[in-house]
């Protein structure tokens, strides 16, 4: 709690201005009052705000840039993610942004960014996820792949992304270009002020002898380079789970957010320190029990691409339907590793049996059910996709094309829910 009200005091001293008596701020002219803290992660933490001249709720995500850690290109690239893909009904968009210079004397070149969100009242999956285990509840099924649906219409919209191939690409990519020069800008910034206190530290030092600048990520706008108009540039999400879900204030339609990980696809693995640096990313920025085997162990001659995310997305349909995510589960039951239940494809639905080989040992469970196994709470047809998802080999995985009429043709198959459920 300590931390958060040090956070909170930083944030209306470095970035903002202070009303005496209460805390309110500003981002390019607009004026805002601070409610209280939604979620914090690493380098960011997310406030609920309200607009004092319109009193609209919106959620805040503040973003610490400290020189040579977390670079204002890397924190921005949400925000010309969020700008390629609107307007887009199951992606969230950025409504502002700012980028402020802090007053940290040990880093002069420190900044920090601040992304104006929607906020949505009814949380996201996994606040759901927490409810349904509190209240022995479950998700009914029909409305649950109605949801799911959403979120695989997004990842269509990233998988199959048409450079200035829709009605209002052109501008968007624009302006998506617009973030990523403000990004190098303010980089350029905080290299130069670090500069200048370091020879002023050290007036003595070799003037050729200068520090590395951080690398601009412009990973969003710049992968687009060579791409024809109207030609695929494919992008991965690389962190669907139930947390990156957001539920709408319908409580039917999906958001998904946090495009921070979004990442270039197909991404050719040349070289062993390749290899390395996208596992360490992955470590960094793919949740691990929602991250597919490829990003555990990448290897130099492989290609990672979209098939990433319909392997988070069977983990996060499994958490819904569960609990949690098929690994986190089973390396709880057995004790084991997460990362090696991942590796070997180890888990199985909750009244699913280890299965036994001719010989009469227990092979590793994979997902199938067994024989006249069934479980009343779910239907053989959402385990399905599960299963379909959860393939160790990106390459038996189905695309996001094959995965929406999975869903479709199920959904033409499931029951109607009861009207009083919600999700």
């Amino acid at each position: 709690m300590s931390q958060v009200m040090m956070d909170l005091l930083y944030s209306l001293t470095n970035c903002m201005f202070c009303f005496p008596g209460s805390p309110q701020l500003k981002i390019n002219n607009r004026s805002f009052k601070m409610q209280h803290l939604l979620g914090e992660g690493g380098f960011s933490y997310v406030y609920l705000v309200q607009d004092i001249a319109t009193s609209q709720l919106y959620a805040l995500k503040k973003i610490r840039c400290p020189f040579g850690q977390e670079s204002v290109s890397l924190a921005l690239k949400e925000v010309e993610a969020y700008t390629l893909f609107s307007p887009h009904p199951n992606i969230i968009h950025s409504i502002d942004h700012s980028v402020v210079s802090t007053k940290d004397k040990s880093d002069p070149g420190s900044k920090t960014v601040y992304i104006l969100l929607p906020y949505y009242r009814r949380g996201n999956l996994q606040d759901a996820i927490n409810a349904n285990l509190v209240n022995h509840s479950k998700f009914p099924e029909r409305r649950l792949m109605i949801l799911f649906l959403g979120v695989a219409r997004a990842l269509k919209a990233m998988h199959q992304y048409r450079v200035k191939g829709a009605p209002g690409g052109a501008a968007a990519q624009k302006k998506a270009k617009g973030v990523r020069q403000e990004a190098a800008e303010a980089d350029q910034d905080a290299a130069e002020k670090n500069k200048q206190r370091r020879r002023r530290e050290n007036p003595d030092r070799d003037p050729e002898d200068t520090e590395q600048e951080p690398l601009m990520e412009g990973e969003v706008t710049m992968a687009q380079e060579g791409v024809g108009e109207g030609e695929v540039r494919a992008y991965a999400h690389r962190d669907i789970k139930p947390g990156n879900i957001m539920i709408a204030d319908d409580g039917k339609t999906p958001i998904l957010m946090d495009l921070g990980s979004l990442a270039p696809s197909p991404t050719p693995i040349t070289s062993r320190s390749l290899a390395l640096a996208v596992q360490d990313t992955a470590a960094e920025h793919s949740t691990m029990p929602y991250r597919a085997p490829e990003l555990f162990d990448v290897k130099t001659g492989s290609v990672i691409d979209t098939k990433v995310d319909i392997w988070s997305l069977g983990c996060t349909l499994y958490a819904c339907l569960t609990g949690k995510s098929p690994f986190e589960a089973r390396s709880e039951e057995t004790g084991g590793s997460l990362s090696i239940c991942v590796l070997g494809g180890d888990w199985r639905f909750p009244d699913e049996g280890p299965k036994k080989d001719p010989k009469g040992k227990t092979k590793i469970p994979n997902g199938e059910a067994e024989e006249g196994s069934k479980e009343p709470g779910i239907s053989e047809g959402v385990k399905d996709v599960v299963r379909r998802c959860l393939k160790v080999e990106p390459a038996e995985r189905p695309d996001i094309d094959e995965l929406i009429v999975m869903i479709e043709e199920l959904l033409e198959r499931l029951p109607n829910d009861d009207e009083r459920d919600d999700l």
